[in-house]
């Protein structure tokens, strides 16, 4: 169609240059556009100077032909979006049999681009409905023992596909050789030592990446010395593997740890699969480990107290341990992450240390992580949503403390809103004597709520209980699926999409949590049942306002069904707390905002939902 495309640029029609772009489109018949994704041309008419294209979710689009080449990139029919609309089940049998066929099209379809995001992108859901991860393995697996493909180290930059067949031990050779610094070149050493026995000489291969790695170890020993000891543990496996001795010269952890380096910083910094042997490998170096460690399971994460403990409990420093924890609790100054790992080790060795005055510390700890900007603590989620933990720290205490307990809470900032209603329920389930002392002996009205739960109508209860479900079934399962897919994109400290899913968890999780505690909070109520003797939850209330004289009908309603804009509230609102209980002729004074008014109540009449309302049977 070259020569009809050439008669509209001479008629003023269609840009030269976009000629070449136009044949493509009309010859292949397949493009990709930027918002609309992949396109079918199915027609092209050059009298009326038209194209009409099938995207999917805009079947049988009508773009000028002018305009085309400026939205559109013509695909071949070869290419795998292409093969997708058309050969769905060649591509199906390629995915069940012929992995490196398939890999190598989606190479050749978006060459530069052909990341391992983009395989992905391209094959699920349409080409591998299920399992991607599991296919994935077996691929790479393929791909590294086949001479052709290059594996990046990086999960954003692209595959690639040489025409010359490269032994393994030369390809793996040159990858730890040009890799951009000791911290890429120990992610190659891990390939090797994994490829070990597929190598035709380890013997040559040994002898020239430990003496790279013996240099890179001397040389970051003092500036980097989190790095030089993962890379000393890299090259003893490497060796290993290989069949190989480390010589008695080469430099080990003991000249890193000559540096003095700062003990918890180094083994944060360090991947989480080598922290535990760092810790093993200062034991090992250092007769003062005990104190070192002592000191140090109040500076790192609750993961990290687990190692360290595990190694103070095997080298007979229980005792001291338990010494430690205590005056760290009794003193309010152990760490967050500390606490978190004494709560879920709730069964071990240190259970005896959970007690009243640990939870006061949990409070304190809590406040401090909180205190910038309300962060978010691990240690506040965990006692939120852990079975029994509370029942544990309060065992045995006097009715007095488990009230002192209270007290802290309601005046603590850890817990607000349905958090601290949900912790004031949990010890008013365990100790049923303090509900009159919670519902009479504090103002707060929050602390005011929990002797009667969260009062909320059946169908808004069942709205949540959906949105739970949804949530359990769909999208946390979803999000883990993202999570183990994203897992196999590479080195996770630089992985965004490792991050981004597992920051996407969090929200998830703490949805989940929440819903929890407010349908396990929540008293349903029929609105049918409401008293009209005083203003309760399910009735409307008249109600003028004596500075205007003006009359309004309020429907007072459970905590879920405020709808403001047509005069239903929430008996949670502070004109719901102000009008409840009342009865007619009372006058009450409701503070909002800025603003007080002076209200009476005129008469109470039952509420009449739009659909009725049943409890289940």
């Amino acid at each position: 169609m070259k020569e009809e495309f050439e008669k509209l640029v001479a008629a003023g029609k269609v840009n030269a240059d976009d000629v070449d772009t136009l044949v493509q489109l009309a010859s292949e018949g397949f493009c990709i556009h930027k918002s609309w994704g992949f396109g079918a041309v199915k027609t092209v008419d050059v009298v009326l100077g038209k194209m009409t294209v099938d995207f999917s979710d805009r079947p049988g689009h009508v773009i000028d032909l002018a305009f085309a080449p400026k939205i559109l990139a013509p695909i071949a029919k070869s290419h795998i979006e292409a093969r997708k609309a058309t050969d769905m089940k060649e591509l199906k049998a390629m995915a069940a049999s012929d992995h490196l066929g398939l890999i190598k099209l989606i190479l050749d379809s978006y060459r530069k681009d052909a990341t391992a995001e983009k395989i992905q992108k391209a094959l699920v859901p349409d080409v591998i409905e299920e399992d991607y991860k599991k296919w994935w393995e077996t691929a790479r697996r393929e791909m590294k023992k086949d001479g052709h493909f290059v594996l990046p180290t990086r999960k954003s930059e692209p595959l690639e596909y040489q025409a010359q067949d490269i032994p393994l031990q030369e390809r793996l050779l040159q990858e730890f050789n040009s890799a951009r610094g000791l911290k890429a070149r120990l992610v190659i050493a891990a390939e090797i030592a994994k490829s070990a026995r597929e190598l035709d000489e380890a013997a040559a291969m040994a002898e020239a990446a430990l003496g790279k790695l013996n240099e890179e170890i001397a040389s970051h020993a003092r500036t980097k010395p989190g790095l030089a000891l993962e890379a000393a543990m890299v090259r003893d496996d490497l060796a290993a593997a290989l069949g190989a001795e480390v010589s008695a010269e080469a430099p080990s952890a003991e000249i890193v740890w000559a540096a003095g380096p700062s003990l918890a910083e180094l083994v944060n910094g360090m991947p989480m699969a080598r922290q535990g042997s760092a810790l093993e490998s200062y034991q090992a170096h250092h007769e003062g480990w005990p104190e070192v460690f002592l000191g140090m399971i109040n500076q790192v994460p609750a993961r990290l107290v687990g190692e360290c403990v595990d190694l103070l409990r095997a080298g007979g420093k229980k005792d001291a341990l338990q010494a430690e924890l205590g005056q760290l609790v009794n003193h309010h100054a152990a760490s967050g992450e500390l606490l978190l790992w004494l709560a879920k080790d709730k069964s071990g060795d240190f259970a005896d240390t959970l007690t009243p005055e640990t939870f006061g510390a949990m409070l304190s700890a809590i406040e401090r992580e909180t205190s910038d900007l309300k962060r978010a603590s691990k240690l506040r989620d965990f006692l939120l949503n852990d079975e029994g933990i509370l029942d544990q720290l309060t065992a045995g205490a006097d009715l007095e403390v488990v009230k002192d307990i209270i007290r802290a809470i309601q005046m603590s900032t850890c817990f607000e809103g349905m958090d601290k209603r949900s912790v004031l329920g949990k010890f008013v389930k365990a100790y049923p004597e303090i509900q009159e002392f919670i519902t009479h002996g504090d103002k707060d009205k929050e602390a005011q709520l929990v002797d009667v739960g969260l009062i909320v109508s059946w169908d808004s209860l069942a709205r949540r209980k959906e949105k739970l479900e949804d949530l359990v079934t769909l999208k946390i399962p979803a999000n883990s699926k993202d999570i183990e897919i994203a897992r196999e994109y590479g080195d996770l400290r630089e992985n965004a999409e490792f991050k981004a899913a597992k920051e996407h968890q969090k929200v998830l999780m703490t949805q989940r949590a929440d819903l929890e505690n407010e349908i396990e909070n929540a008293r349903a109520i029929n609105y049918n049942d409401a008293s009209t003797e005083v203003a309760s939850v399910g009735t409307c209330v008249m109600v003028t306002n004596l500075d205007t004289g003006i009359r309004e009908e309020i429907a007072l309603l459970g905590a879920w069904d405020g709808d403001p804009d047509n005069n239903r509230i929430s008996y949670l609102t502070p004109m719901g707390q102000a009008i409840i209980g009342r009865a007619p002729g009372e006058e009450v004074e409701v503070q909002l905002g800025d603003q007080s008014r002076r209200l009476r109540v005129e008469s109470i009449a039952q509420y009449v939902a739009d659909t009725p309302e049943q409890a289940p049977a």
